[in-house]
């Protein structure tokens, strides 16, 4: 299994925490992220400036697909910003961590490493 990032951005924090929640809970990703960004994009003929929250969900390739649908049922966006990014290194254990938190069929639990 391939280790990613997929990043998406929604409007509230609680709409950040909801969607977190549920694809960790569905084991769609090892762990998720929110940090409070500030965006500014070009929307419907003109220049918007809001606050949001960027979630970054670690995953794998090979769930990207659900990862997607989990997140476009959830968002609330007309046209939600979803993308992934491919890690070019990263530390052995940490992305079998990843790997198994995202496995469906491993019941097993790891210790908790963001």
């Amino acid at each position: 299994m391939t280790p990613i990032a997929v990043v998406t951005t929604v409007a509230t924090q609680a709409e950040a925490q909801a969607m977190a929640q549920a694809l960790v809970q569905r084991r769609l990703a090892a762990c998720a992220q929110i940090s409070h960004i500030d965006s500014i994009y070009r929307w419907q003929g003109r220049v918007v400036h809001e606050p949001e929250c960027r979630i970054v969900v670690k995953t794998t390739r090979e769930r990207y697909p659900q990862v997607e649908q989990a997140i476009r049922e959830l968002h609330s966006y007309e046209l939600p910003a979803i993308h992934a990014l491919a890690f070019d290194a990263i530390y052995a254990p940490y992305g079998e961590w990843i790997a198994q938190a995202c496995d469906a069929d491993d019941a097993s639990r790891s210790p908790h490493t963001p």
